[in-house]
């Protein structure tokens, strides 16, 4: 077994952690994010008919275009700027924040402050 495949695994089981408690519901939508090496993407997902509500990544045009590379903070903050605007216009404004297993820093932390700053609460 490789490191990488040791750190996915161990990704996947704090996933499965956090996703025991975190529950996106009608009220209350799930804020997934996952990143890579290149990329960040992030969906807000109601998880009773689990329907994606809205998602934004470095790949969509609206935040591709203004970003050089997609794997670093300013990435992150445009991709969070732009699934809080998204998910206001679908009056969603209190989400749970679901980091899938992430540490809560860099990128991460970057997106989600930047989705709070937009207008979205958790």
């Amino acid at each position: 077994m490789g490191v990488s495949n040791e750190r996915n695994v161990a990704r996947q089981r704090r996933q499965a952690r956090v996703r025991r408690k975190v529950k996106g519901v009608e009220e209350q939508p799930r804020l997934c994010v996952f990143r890579s090496a290149r990329h960040i993407y992030a969906q807000i997902i109601e998880d009773t008919t689990g329907k994606t509500l809205a998602s934004a990544s470095t790949l969509s045009k609206e935040v591709g275009e203004g970003v050089s590379h997609g794997g670093n903070v300013e990435a992150a903050q445009a991709v969070g700027q732009a699934i809080a605007k998204k998910a206001l216009e679908k009056n969603v404004k209190q989400v749970v924040f679901d980091r899938n297993g992430f540490l809560y820093h860099g990128r991460i932390q970057a997106l989600a402050d930047a989705a709070r700053e937009a207008g979205l609460t958790f």
